[in-house]
């Protein structure tokens, strides 16, 4: 497994009030689950923005990083990003 990953990827919205919007993984990057909750520690950059976070599995085994309005730049469910992240814990 790469300790730093670089990709792009669609934005995706929860539905329902205060939804927050995500990028799912490329499954060749999915981390091995480090923490508590499906967790894994990252050191991640979208389209410039950085920020210490964590991605994690969702419902459906796939890994998702949520992504914050100030990181978006505007941009919104369905618009591609730049996504670089490095993984704190492997």
């Amino acid at each position: 497994m790469k300790l730093e990953v670089r990709f792009k990827a669609k934005l995706w919205r929860y539905p329902g009030k205060g939804g927050w919007h995500f990028v799912t993984l490329p499954e060749q990057y999915t981390p091995p689950v480090t923490h508590g909750w499906g967790r894994t520690p990252v050191l991640a950059v979208v389209d410039g923005h950085e920020w210490k976070t964590s991605v994690w599995r969702d419902k459906r085994k796939r890994s998702v990083l949520a992504v914050p309005k100030v990181a978006r730049n505007g941009k919104e469910d369905g618009d591609t990003v730049s996504v670089r992240l490095k993984f704190l814990a492997l």
